[in-house]
């Protein structure tokens, strides 16, 4: 099982300054995460991908429903260039919070949905072959272009994508897990009720069902990966059980710590730095 770090708050300096600790401390994968109005996570990783070697370079999350397509893929590709490779993005339908509606209206879940699988369908049309290509959708078009197209990603046929996935609550079509099924990862939405642990009991259901969901659709479950997001400095999320390796025994194939009860400024920045600079839990 491969670990990585959120970075809560940093300027686009610090982000990479801890994208070369984390490097250095033994973890596989660095995360930034996306806002409407803040510091632009694509610019981080860049800024992270030409001060390190090794470490992956990726979101959690990316509300790829309210961008345009073309950007989105544009500013993924860049990272997978500079990076020469590590990129990846995490999606959902996103969390809406006062930083977004202060600048646009919840359309709603539906629509968010559908906006969601087109921009990814576009995202890796672009990606695969943007010379030919073309789409034409409810809320998004692509004709073929050959105008100034940028070189080839090195991940081919595109940086891989982690979809959030949840269990409908009222049984029937499993949409969000369909749409994880279809793409290169899952991170599985564990809904707890009262502040309870994460079971792993619930994990590996939905785990299962992403499984299953892959198969009927002729695709391999090697090489899919399956994110478990913890927190094993603070009280953000909790497990049940905690040990790392029930999780990867149960079908994990990355750790990704969560910090987002760390509070922002350089008291907080310091609390991170410090988690990254002890390695991954794993390790300890």
């Amino acid at each position: 099982m491969k670990s990585g770090f959120v970075v809560p708050y940093a300027t686009e300096r610090e982000f990479a300054e801890l994208a070369r600790l984390g490097e250095e401390s033994g973890w596989d994968a660095v995360l930034g995460w996306e806002a409407l109005y803040g510091v632009e996570a694509w610019v981080q990783l860049g800024a992270a991908a030409m001060v390190t070697e090794r470490i992956r370079l990726g979101t959690l999350l990316t509300p790829a429903s309210r961008h345009r397509p073309w950007d989105l893929a544009s500013r993924v590709g860049s990272v997978d260039r500079i990076s020469e490779g590590r990129a990846f993005m995490s999606v959902g339908l996103g969390a809406l919070h006062p930083g977004w509606l202060a600048f646009e209206a919840d359309e709603g879940r539906a629509a968010r949905a559908r906006k969601l699988d087109e921009s990814l369908a576009i995202y890796a049309g672009l990606l695969g072959d943007a010379a030919t290509f073309t789409y034409a959708g409810r809320y998004y078009s692509a004709g073929a272009n050959d105008f100034m197209l940028p070189p080839p990603t090195p991940q081919r046929p595109h940086p891989p994508v982690w979809v959030v996935g949840a269990p409908s609550p009222g049984g029937g079509r499993q949409r969000s897990l369909e749409r994880a099924a279809r793409w290169q990862g899952l991170i599985p939405a564990i809904h707890s009720a009262d502040g309870r642990p994460k079971t792993v009991e619930a994990f590996v259901a939905v785990v299962d069902t992403v499984r299953r969901l892959r198969a009927e659709q002729g695709l391999p479950w090697e090489g899919y990966d399956v994110v478990i997001e913890a927190d094993s400095w603070g009280s953000f999320t909790t497990l049940e059980p905690a040990d790392p390796a029930a999780w990867e025994q149960a079908g994990a194939t990355w750790w990704v710590e969560s910090w987002w009860d760390v509070p922002q400024g350089r008291e907080g920045l310091a609390e991170v730095r410090r988690r990254v600079a002890a390695g991954p839990p794993p390790s300890r």
